[in-house]
């Protein structure tokens, strides 16, 4: 390794601090206490020596306290880094400075390869430990092994994603690799399963880790926490959603960058269960919903859970359907909605506000995780076919709409009388009313302003006749009139 001004010059993080050696905790029973005594006496001078920037001094002390004490993690990390720090001084020495005060018997490549045995002995010891990471990552940096110290820095980042002096290292050697590169062949980060959620067994994507230090898929680790709130890897209980939870960005950005294929992949895989596409929709099995409706909904089971997160990170809408009695399976037609609001519970249930809009037919169905996505076509009535036949619907419309309205008002002023549920329902009703220009629409309004049967909610929706449904609609209001008197 030459030593000229032409090396591309660094900054290395996490070694300005050592360790203390600790008089009682660190007391082992197979040295006697003077024995260990004398170790901590040497280690603590040799910290005195690293903060005064002596590292040649600090390095005797370490080295002699390594003698009584072989082995010990402290004394081999603060040895390395003291051999980090006097290569690097060494190595931002002038030429001029050099030819001035020679030192002699010390050279930066011979530095560099003891605090790297160091480090590596660290890590065999203390493998779980981001401070071998550091250490090592520094020491191979020095040595210039630079594609080797960013797959060691990578590593320690599954450990720790947020560790500033590993973040910080691997900025500087983005800025040292572009150089050396020049001079070598790229060669491409190892893929290993250091990179894998143990949940999917593939690359990870959107990094989460939870407090326990564990790291999966965010789509992953919700999709378990929906049958109980722990890691899925050690069980420790968890409290964590999707709204309080960030991607890890840094982790996520690694991964991006040395997978690119292999991650597209992933996203690829993840926008197809998100986003199905205007013909297909996941399908929430409950009752026969119309056009023009407004309601609530609570979400509990652990499929539909997962089915309303990746709804809300698409265009938030699904299908509303209901199953046939006689088959078990969902019925032929079904109303599409949309979530307005979307309230997250603490233990990861859903509040939903919906709004209903169109109807549609289910050409074809399949289970997806648990829960059902379709492929739909949309359905519409039958459009008039003359100018009279267009007149008369409209003349319809607009006669029903007054007699909707007036009848509206007589039901809201009887239920001020004390039932102030009915009167917060048919208020609900009233802020959904269409304008009589779209027929059809109003149509579904108009049904909703009674309590139809499930059977008969399922014959609007399947009746493509504007006219005939409008006509349905009075029928059962005069009815409910009739009958009720709007108690």
């Amino acid at each position: 390794m030459s030593n000229d001004d032409s090396l591309p010059a660094f900054t290395l993080f996490g070694l300005d601090e050592v360790e203390s050696y600790g008089l009682l905790s660190e007391a082992d029973n197979s040295l006697p206490m003077d024995i260990h005594n004398q170790a901590f006496q040497l280690v603590e001078k040799g910290n005195q020596s690293f903060k005064e920037s002596n590292f040649e001094e600090a390095i005797s002390s370490y080295s002699k306290a390594n003698s009584i004490k072989p082995l010990n993690p402290i004394v081999l990390g603060n040895r390395s880094s003291a051999y980090i720090r006097f290569g690097q001084d060494l190595k931002q020495r002038s030429a001029k400075i050099s030819e001035e005060e020679p030192l002699y018997g010390f050279d930066m490549s011979m530095l560099g390869e003891l605090a790297l045995k160091d480090a590596e002995k660290l890590m065999n010891l203390q493998s779980s430990s981001v401070k071998s990471y550091i250490i090592k990552a520094c020491a191979l940096m020095l040595l210039e092994r630079y594609e080797v110290a960013r797959e060691t820095i990578l590593s320690g980042l599954q450990i720790d994603p947020f560790s500033e002096p590993l973040r910080s290292n691997l900025q500087e050697l983005e800025k040292v690799l572009p150089t050396s590169m020049r001079k070598t062949a790229h060669v491409k980060a190892e893929r290993s399963d250091d990179f894998d959620c143990t949940v999917c067994l593939k690359l990870l994507y959107e990094p989460l880790t939870t407090p326990c230090g564990h790291t999966f898929c965010r789509s992953c680790l919700f999709q378990s926490m929906d049958r109980g709130n722990k890691c899925p890897l050690c069980r420790t209980v968890i409290f964590m959603t999707p709204r309080t939870c960030a991607v890890s960005v840094t982790l996520n950005n690694i991964i991006q960058k040395n997978f690119p294929e292999e991650y597209a992949e992933r996203k690829s895989e993840q926008d197809t269960l998100v986003h199905l596409g205007n013909e297909s929709m996941p399908l929430f099995v409950m009752d026969v919903i119309i056009p023009s409706q407004k309601l609530s909904l609570h979400i509990f089971e652990p499929r539909y859970r997962l089915m309303v997160r990746r709804i809300m990170e698409g265009n938030h809408r699904m299908g509303m359907v209901a199953l046939d009695s006689a088959t078990g399976s969902p019925v032929d037609v079904a109303c599409e909605v949309e979530i307005t609001e979307c309230d997250p519970l603490p233990d990861g249930r859903f509040v939903l506000e919906l709004e209903s809009h169109r109807r549609c037919r289910i050409v074809k169905a399949w289970d997806q995780d648990g829960y059902r996505v379709a492929e739909v076509e949309w359905v519409t009535d039958i459009p008039p076919q003359s100018d009279q036949e267009k007149t008369d619907l409209q003349e319809l419309t607009s006669s029903a709409a007054t007699f909707a309205r007036s009848w509206l008002d007589r039901a809201k002023e009887a239920a001020r009388q004390g039932d102030r549920r009915r009167l917060e329902i048919l208020l609900n009703v009233e802020s959904m009313i269409p304008t009589p220009q779209d027929p059809e629409r109003f149509s579904f309004w108009l049904a909703t302003l009674t309590d139809r049967r499930p059977s008969e909610r399922l014959e609007l929706l399947r009746l493509q006749d504007t006219g005939e449904r409008i006509r349905r609609g009075l029928i059962y209001l005069r009815s409910v009139e009739r009958g009720c008197r709007m108690q």
